[in-house]
């Protein structure tokens, strides 16, 4: 822990859906090691209940945070120059996670359609381009948090899917186009995760949970805060995270 800590203090951090779930573990826990944490999040009551869990922890660093819709170039535009205004224009680490739950192309239209994939794929390019001009000094870390159902390609699931492999193909590419400049890339795919993305009551999750059939965002973010302690000789490139008894 204390490595860790080392690892993350004062460091600069950027967290796209922050104020809920996987996102929101994400960023408490990196703030609670002493990171610099940026949070964006559609709603700003989510927002205001993120601020009210930090404020019962003891943590060493600060949370910033910012309601914004990540589905446009405004809203991409605006959290950035927030960071700007906290960051002083430099960053250290991007965590992508902001994302919407969708299902089959046979629901819906072509605007319910862009807007997933404008949040769940363009909007990690995005702002991982814009990640990319803020680190400096051949270092970053950028961490996208993808899914399962990339490789799982589950049926009934088809726009969800398409992004979720999006980002996998983006993660892999992106890693060697930026490998030379120092600034490391890791995709991280969970699978089941108690979080709002699941359609079951919190019973229900929570019993999931106690069967091993699903996993805790606290899971997630442990992953990342692995990634995020390695040394900089180490390239961690793709964690699977799978709740035990998920076979697939």
């Amino acid at each position: 822990m204390e490595e860790l800590t080392k690892k993350i203090s004062g460091r600069r951090i950027l967290v796209t859906g922050g104020t809920t779930g996987i996102g929101r573990e994400i960023a408490l826990q990196l703030a609670v090691l002493g990171g610099r944490v940026l949070i964006a999040g559609q709603e700003q009551q989510h927002l205001e209940d993120t601020f009210a869990a930090w404020n019962q922890m003891n943590g060493k660093g600060q949370l910033h945070g910012i309601a914004s819709d990540l589905s446009t170039n405004e809203g991409i535009r605006q959290l950035f120059a927030e960071a700007d205004r906290i960051f002083e224009g430099k960053l250290d680490i991007m965590v992508n996670n902001a994302a919407l739950a969708y299902g089959s192309v046979m629901e819906g239209g072509y605007p319910d359609w862009q807007r997933v994939v404008n949040t769940n794929l363009l909007g990690y390019i995005a702002c991982s381009r814009m990640a990319l001009d803020r680190m400096k000094n051949k270092s970053g870390h950028i961490v996208l948090i993808g899914s399962m159902s990339a490789d799982v390609r589950e049926p009934d699931g088809s726009v969800y899917v398409a992004t979720k492999a999006g980002i996998q193909g983006f993660a892999e590419s992106l890693r060697k186009e930026v490998n030379e400049s120092g600034v490391r890339i890791t995709l991280i795919e969970p699978g089941a995760v108690d979080t709002d993305m699941q359609p079951q009551t919190t019973d229900e999750k929570q019993q999931a949970v106690d069967k091993q059939e699903m996993m805790t965002a606290e899971d997630i973010a442990a992953a990342v805060c692995y990634a995020l302690a390695q040394d900089e000789r180490c390239d961690v490139v793709e964690i699977r995270l799978r709740p035990r008894l998920q076979l697939i």
